[in-house]
């Protein structure tokens, strides 16, 4: 009789147990469903004024849902305006996103969410300050933030220095020209830092990050190769010969370059040969022009 009693109690509590798992996956499935429709009408919307409204609803569920316990491991896989990207030691994770505006710049948004032990929230909220950043060189926190869309993110140990990440991102622009950075994303407790000085190469002496800008017609490799072992992206040059320093003529003139990390450091490896494979972060690749010289900008 006793262990009819313990066996029902055990089947009680692995019932409750099977019940409670169900619940989480199924409240953040009705977040997500939230989450796109607002996504959907904050793109679709025809003013400023609505899309940052749509937004700001859009952030305060987005904080809602992820405030459910051990939402680090929902995959918001079917949120496809929200690039979500974790660390491959599985640390933290980075939501981004942009809302582009009538006059063809962007605006973006993101956090930061931590991988606790236990399951409780730890966001580090992103604020885009890119507008108001006079050196885009610049050192800064989580509330200065050089906004860009994260696709990809790399650790980086050496010895006993604190580990760093490198972050790559796509930053739609203005309606000329696109960018492309390459961000360096560290932690010490509870203060998260964007910038550091770890290029090492020509012309890179003091850069804490490094930003690409070309013609917004045109497209830009900015990826890891496993194969090469290190970032590799195209060399951008100008499309007219006799024009220097205008973003808005440069394209990828058929050359590589790369960064290979040596020493903590990521050094940087000039007229790449590589065999590439076709990637979704390559965008729309255009074909570079023959006549294109080559010119050094970073």
């Amino acid at each position: 009789m006793k262990n009819l009693k313990l066996l029902s109690l055990l089947f009680i509590g692995l019932l409750s147990f099977n019940v409670q798992a169900q619940q989480a996956p199924n409240k953040m499935s009705v977040f997500q469903d939230s989450l796109i429709k607002i996504s959907t009408a904050t793109v679709t919307a025809l003013s400023d004024n609505e899309k940052l409204e749509s937004n700001g609803r859009f952030v305060k569920l987005l904080v809602e849902a992820l405030k459910t316990p051990n939402s680090f491991a929902y995959p918001f896989d079917s949120l496809k305006n929200v690039s979500i990207i974790k660390s491959t030691d599985q640390a933290f994770r980075t939501l981004t996103w942009y809302v582009q505006l009538e006059n063809g710049s962007y605006r973006y948004y993101g956090t930061i969410q931590m991988n606790t032990k236990n399951g409780p929230l730890k966001l580090y909220p992103l604020i885009d300050q890119t507008e108001n950043m006079n050196d885009p060189n610049v050192v800064t926190n989580n509330q200065k933030w050089f906004g860009a869309r994260y696709y990809e993110i790399i650790p980086v140990t050496s010895g006993n220095r604190l580990p760093y990440y490198v972050l790559l991102g796509w930053k739609g622009n203005t309606q000329a020209t696109t960018k492309k950075v390459i961000e360096i994303l560290s932690f010490d407790k509870d203060n998260v830092t964007f910038g550091a000085p770890v290029f090492d190469g020509k012309e890179l002496k003091g850069k804490n990050r490094v930003i690409f800008e070309y013609a917004k017609s045109n497209a830009m490799m900015l990826k890891t190769d496993v194969k090469a072992g290190m970032i590799v992206f195209d060399h951008l040059g100008s499309f007219d010969p006799e024009i220097k320093g205008k973003p808005e003529f440069y394209g990828s003139d058929g050359t590589f370059d790369g960064f290979k990390i040596i020493g903590g450091k990521l050094k940087l490896q000039e007229e790449l040969t590589l065999n590439n494979e076709a990637n979704s972060n390559d965008e729309l690749y255009a074909d570079p022009k023959k006549n294109i010289k080559p010119i050094r900008k970073f």
